[in-house]
C-alpha cells in the first residue's frame, strides 16, 4: 500500500505553542495515528505534515485541521501525522488530546 503525503500551514498565535521543544502522542499500530508536536518559530504559523494510506481526503484533513489550528490557539508549532485510517472525528480527538497532554494537562 502507497502512503500519500500532504502538507498544510494554517496562520496560528504566535508564541502559543507549547512549553518543551517537541512532544509525542499515540503510536500508529494502535489503530489510529500517532502526532508529534515540535515547537519552532515560524510567526505564529502552524505547519502540518501528514502521511497516510488512505487517498482522496485531501480537503477533509484541511477543514479538521483548520478547524483544531483556530479552536486551540496553538501556534509555532510543527505538526507530523501518520495516520493508520482515523476517522476526522478520532483526528481530531486525537490533536487536541495531544496538546492538552504537550501543554502539561491545559486545555486544548
Amino acid at each position: 500500500m502507497a502512503l500519500q503525503h500532504l502538507e498544510f500551514s494554517y496562520a496560528g498565535t504566535p508564541g502559543a505553542a507549547i512549553p518543551m521543544e517537541w512532544f509525542h502522542s499515540g503510536v500508529v499500530g494502535s489503530g489510529d495515528m500517532e502526532v508529534l508536536l515540535t515547537r519552532r518559530e515560524q510567526q505564529g504559523r502552524v505547519t502540518v505534515k501528514v502521511c497516510t494510506p488512505v487517498r482522496g481526503f485531501d480537503q477533509v484533513w484541511d477543514k479538521v485541521l483548520a478547524r483544531f489550528v483556530q479552536e486551540s490557539g496553538c501556534g509555532d508549532l510543527e505538526l507530523e501525522i501518520n495516520d493508520n485510517n482515523a476517522t476526522p472525528f478520532i483526528v481530531s480527538l486525537r490533536l487536541k488530546q495531544a496538546l492538552q497532554e504537550a501543554r502539561g494537562g491545559e486545555p486544548a
